[in-house]
C-alpha cells in the first residue's frame, strides 16, 4: 500500500511540474508575440528585474539608475562571489517552476557550454528595437538569438609614456630584442587575472607558429620551444601578483610596459588610482579580446522587464556611455567608442582566447612546472 502511495505521489508531481513547463512555454510564446510597446508595458507591470552579475557590481547599481528612472522598474543585483558561483546558482534553479534571476550575464566563452534553447527564455534578440546593431557572438561562443553581447573587452599592453616613447614600443619582431635590452622592464602575471595569461597565449602563437583557437585542442604543438623563449629571457622580466599590481607597479615607475586590460586600466584612471601617463595599445604579435552577454533564464520570474533591461543595456546610448565610464568596447554598431584607450584600427590585433582545455590544462600548467618553478 505503501508502495502505491509513493508511485501515485511521483506521479502527481510528475504531472504538476508538467503542466507547469506547459504553462511557462505558453506564457513564453504569448509574451514574444507581442508587439514592443506591449512587451514595455508589462515590464512596467512587473516593476522589477533582478540582474546576476558578478564584475562591477557596485559601478552596474549606479549606472542601472537611469534605467530606473525610465522606466520605473527596480533594478537589484546580489552580491556573488563570481562566476561559477552565479552558474551553480543558474543550473540548480533550473529544475524551479520560478527561479531568482532575471538577467544572467556570461562569459562568451561560456556559451557553447550550455544549452542556450534549454536554460534560457527565446530567442528574444530579434525583438529588441535595436537588433541590426548588437551581436550574439562573441569571445568564442555563440549567442543563438537567446544571449546577447553587452560588454566588449581587450587585453593589451600598458606602458609608461614618461618613460618610453610609443615609436619605441616592442613589436612582434622586436619583443626579443626590446626585452633584453630594457632587462626587468616588462612584468606580467600568470594567475589573478587574464591579462598576462593572454601574452603568454600570445607567445605561443608567435613562437609555435600556429593561430590555436577556440576550437584548436593544440595536440600538435611543442610546448618545449615555449619554455625554451620564456626560460632564455627570464632574466628580463618580472611576474607580478595580478592584474592590478601588474598596473600599480607600472604607474610607480617599475616597468616600462605590462600586460593589461583596456576596461580595468580606463576605470583605475577614472579613479585617480592610475596616472594618464600610462597608455595603452593592442601589439601586431595579437592579445586576446572577448566580452560578456547576457540572457534571461528560462524560468525568470520578469522576463519582460528583463527584455527591456537587456535592451536598456545593450542600446547605442548605453553602450557609448559604457565606452566613456569603463573604457569596454563597445558592442552596439551605432555606438561612439571615441572615449576608448586605443584607435579602432589597433583592434585588428585582436585574437580569441584559446581551447580552454588545452590552455588551462597543458600551457598554463606546463608554464608553472616549466618557467615559474624552475
Amino acid at each position: 500500500m505503501q508502495k502505491l502511495y509513493s508511485i501515485r505521489s511521483l506521479m502527481i508531481t510528475i504531472l504538476v511540474v508538467m503542466i507547469s513547463l506547459i504553462s511557462v512555454t505558453a506564457n513564453s510564446a504569448e509574451l514574444l508575440a507581442k508587439d514592443w510597446d506591449n512587451i514595455v508595458k508589462q515590464a512596467k507591470k512587473e516593476g522589477e528585474v533582478v540582474w546576476y552579475q558578478w564584475y562591477f557590481q557596485p559601478e552596474f547599481r549606479k549606472i542601472t539608475k537611469a534605467f530606473e528612472k525610465e522606466y520605473g522598474i527596480k533594478v537589484s543585483i546580489p552580491d556573488v562571489a563570481s562566476y561559477d558561483s552565479m552558474q551553480q546558482k543558474l543550473l540548480a534553479e533550473s529544475r524551479r517552476e520560478t527561479g531568482d534571476i532575471d538577467v544572467f550575464s556570461l562569459g562568451g566563452d561560456k556559451l557553447n557550454s550550455l544549452d542556450l534553447g534549454k536554460v534560457f527564455f527565446g530567442p528574444i534578440v530579434k525583438k529588441l528595437p535595436e537588433s541590426n546593431a548588437l551581436r550574439t557572438d562573441i569571445n568564442g561562443g555563440k549567442g543563438m538569438d537567446y544571449a546577447v553581447a553587452f560588454w566588449g573587452n581587450q587585453s593589451g599592453m600598458a606602458y609608461n609614456s614618461d618613460r618610453v616613447k610609443s615609436s619605441d614600443l616592442p613589436t612582434a619582431l622586436t619583443l626579443s630584442k626590446w626585452m633584453s635590452d630594457n632587462p626587468g622592464g616588462l612584468g606580467f602575471n600568470f594567475t589573478n587575472g587574464g591579462s598576462g595569461p593572454s601574452f603568454i597565449q600570445n607567445m605561443t602563437r608567435q613562437i609555435s607558429g600556429r593561430d590555436l583557437g577556440p576550437s584548436d585542442t593544440g595536440d600538435s604543438v611543442d610546448l618545449n620551444q615555449v619554455w625554451d623563449w620564456f626560460n632564455g629571457h627570464r632574466d628580463n622580466y618580472i611576474f607580478t601578483n595580478g592584474n592590478a599590481d601588474s598596473l600599480i607597479r607600472l604607474n610607480d615607475g617599475e616597468f616600462l610596459i605590462v600586460p593589461a586590460w583596456e576596461d580595468h586600466l580606463a576605470g583605475l584612471q577614472k579613479k585617480n588610482e592610475v596616472g594618464q601617463h600610462i597608455k595603452f595599445y593592442i601589439p601586431n604579435w595579437g592579445m586576446n579580446g572577448g566580452g560578456n552577454a547576457v540572457a534571461i533564464p528560462a524560468n525568470a520570474k520578469n522576463k519582460a522587464a528583463a527584455m527591456v533591461f537587456i535592451h536598456w543595456l545593450t542600446s547605442a546610448e548605453t553602450q557609448t556611455k559604457f565606452n566613456s565610464d569603463f573604457g569596454s568596447a563597445p558592442v552596439n554598431s551605432n555606438a561612439d567608442d571615441g572615449a576608448a584607450l586605443v584607435p579602432n584600427w589597433q583592434r585588428t590585433n585582436q585574437r580569441d582566447w584559446m581551447n580552454d582545455g588545452f590552455f588551462k590544462k597543458k600551457l598554463l600548467n606546463g608554464f608553472m612546472e616549466n618557467v615559474v618553478q624552475k
